[in-house]
Parts: C-alpha cells; sequence; structure tokens
C-alpha cells in the first residue's frame, strides 16, 4: 500500500469510491467539497494505492483549533484489510 495526496486525475475515482462507501449525499456535490479542500491550505486529501488502484481515502481539514474528518472511506472490498486505520493514522501525523 501507498498513501500519497490527491492528485488532478484522482478526483472522479475518489468520488467514486465516496459513493462506494455511502458518503455522498444528493444535496452535497463531493467534487466541489473536493476542490475546496484543494484550494484549502488547512486541507489535505490523501489516497491509499494497491497496485496504482485507489482503494482508501480520507479529507482533513483544520479550523486553527480542531481538526476535522470529512471522509474516511475504504473500498468496500477491502474493508477488513485495516486500510481505515492505516490512512487515517497517516492523516494524524
Amino acid at each position: 500500500m501507498r498513501i500519497r495526496p490527491i492528485a488532478d486525475g484522482d478526483v472522479d475515482v475518489v468520488v467514486t469510491l465516496w459513493g462506494a462507501c455511502g458518503l455522498t449525499r444528493p444535496w452535497n456535490a463531493p467534487h466541489d467539497d473536493i476542490a475546496l479542500a484543494r484550494k484549502t491550505p488547512q486541507c489535505e486529501i490523501f489516497v491509499s494505492t494497491n497496485n496504482d488502484a485507489i482503494v482508501a481515502s480520507v479529507l482533513l481539514g483544520s479550523d486553527g483549533h480542531r481538526c476535522w474528518i470529512y471522509y474516511l472511506g475504504v473500498d468496500p472490498d477491502c474493508q477488513i484489510d485495516g486500510l481505515g486505520s492505516e490512512i487515517m493514522a497517516h492523516g494524524e501525523k
């Protein structure tokens, strides 16, 4: 597994992953959330890859006082493998 920041070409894959994990809502546009996070210095989006396939992601933001976890998703076929804990630990650093 490799954890890295989100790249331009990852956005649609991450949105699809979030949908598969039940993290999206019809009234909230995940593409807009990603765009806002990517231009906000206090936010980070990380993805975890396995053989170049994105299998997990997390979006984190800070208001200067506390950190928020907005999206933490692991491919449903990989949810037993501890990837959620791994990517969350990376985000905590």
